[in-house]
């Protein structure tokens, strides 16, 4: 796992109050350090003091949401520009985040295993094989891989294939809670394994995930004769040969994916295998710093508006998510989906250039958090939490209020260092269906 270290400097700050404009906040960790300058100095008070420009940005865009009908304390919003927090409503008030939770379970993830972390499936057989026909069952492990889907089972197929076997005569055996394609019913799940790896039974859904792949990717053949058995996933004595180990995608990329298309069964997988949604808040007051009065969360995908955290949390577990990565040699924007360059939720949202953000809608919920870079304040973290019936209406104005705010500050002459994404499902590594993953044992 990531080790969570203090933000340093300028990181883990205290919030003075709640107020629609800012106030300076002390950098907690410096208290022991001797400063020549007092805090009460000008140049220091100058140093951060908000943008009031900004904050008649902030104002403008309350004004807006009233002129619509919506309370004014149904919404919360937070800015926050490394050293100073620029402009903020709401700032430590409880409000539905809806998938801006997936930020914290991220956060959680990444307490718990390194961002190259594989989760591995195993398959074996209960027989011997008589001319590549197996005289007994397939049996496949549940590794907890949150992202096996199509493409991974084809290439699984393609892997067991190479090691020799042609067909089973008995049932696919279910070990554990294995899911696939988000399916968290074993036996569906295992129904449509037996589907992708053989080509026979193929659907034009899969036929057209297929044609994702390289174009010299074979197509399994393995007819399973039986049906499926669902079984604890401790009983393995009944296995005589492990044939192959599958290997997920990394961790860093299963995060991202998750964030992209904000997919819900994948962030209740991955917060149940942290140890549910206490597990998650837990590790993000423990990162944090902030007390458990700005986060409640009954789940880990957002599901439901009894998910809520404050928008100065938000924020907070934003920049300390991106002081975990970079010490692992990656940015928030691995995790995150990229305006312009991903796709997912982001699709039709008109955004500033590079940000790195993570949308949340529910029925009356929408909210929007993450990064953007500007010219004259670098980088920008923010939080916006919307409550209303208009989501469209809600969207639009995130929307205009973060280019507003980029307007202001100028656009970056280029992408900064500190959002330049590693994560690309391009290359190989990070490939669904790269057939290296998969690993045959010897017999």
């Amino acid at each position: 796992m990531i080790s969570v270290l203090p933000l340093i400097g300028f990181g883990l700050l205290s919030f003075l109050s709640s107020g629609s404009h800012s106030q300076p906040l002390v950098a907690s960790n410096l208290a022991s350090v001797n400063l020549v300058a007092q805090w009460d100095s000008p140049w220091v008070a100058k140093l951060f003091e908000p943008d009031p420009v900004a904050g008649a940005i902030a104002q403008q865009y309350l004004a807006n949401l009233a002129n619509q009908g919506l309370a004014a304390e149904a919404q919360g919003f937070f800015f926050f520009t490394g050293i100073t927090a620029e402009t903020y409503h709401q700032g430590t008030a409880l409000l539905p985040a809806a998938s801006l939770t997936k930020i914290a379970t991220t956060l959680a993830a990444l307490s718990t295993w390194q961002p190259d972390h594989r989760f591995e499936t195993l398959v074996g057989i209960t027989g011997p094989v008589e001319n590549g026909v197996v005289k007994g069952n397939l049996v496949i492990r549940s590794g907890n891989d949150p992202f096996f889907v199509w493409e991974e089972a084809i290439a699984l197929g393609n892997a067991l294939q190479t090691a020799g076997i042609s067909g089973v005569e008995g049932d696919l055996i279910v070990l554990g809670d294995f899911t696939m394609n988000f399916e968290t019913d074993p036996y569906r799940a295992g129904e449509l394994l037996k589907q992708a790896i053989a080509v026979q039974f193929w659907s034009p859904e899969i036929w057209g995930q297929y044609r994702m792949l390289p174009a010299d990717t074979p197509q399994p053949e393995i007819v399973i004769q039986g049906g499926v058995q669902v079984q604890p996933i401790d009983a393995v004595a009944q296995v005589s040969d492990w044939v192959v180990q599958h290997q997920s995608l990394p961790l860093i990329a299963i995060l991202k994916a998750m964030n992209i298309y904000s997919n819900n069964v994948m962030a209740e997988q991955m917060a149940t295998l942290v140890g549910g949604a206490p597990a998650v808040m837990a590790r993000v007051t423990a990162a944090t710093g902030i007390s458990s009065a700005e986060i409640q969360l009954v789940n880990g995908s957002g599901l439901g508006i009894e998910n809520q955290m404050s928008p100065r949390l938000t924020v907070t577990l934003l920049t300390v998510l991106d002081r975990m990565l970079q010490g692992e040699g990656y940015t928030v924007a691995d995790v995150l989906p990229v305006a312009g360059r991903d796709s997912g939720t982001l699709a039709y949202r008109d955004l500033p250039a590079y940000a790195a953000l993570k949308t949340g809608s529910l029925a009356t919920v929408s909210s929007l958090a993450g990064v953007f870079p500007t010219r004259d304040r670098g980088l920008v973290w923010f939080a916006i939490l919307n409550q209303g019936g208009n989501l469209e209406g809600l969207r639009q104005g995130q929307d205009d209020l973060l280019r507003a705010m980029q307007q202001h500050w100028g656009s970056p002459p280029a992408l900064p260092d500190a959002l330049v994404p590693t994560v690309d499902f391009e290359q190989d590594a990070y490939r669904l269906g790269n057939p290296q993953r998969n690993q045959s044992f010897s017999r």
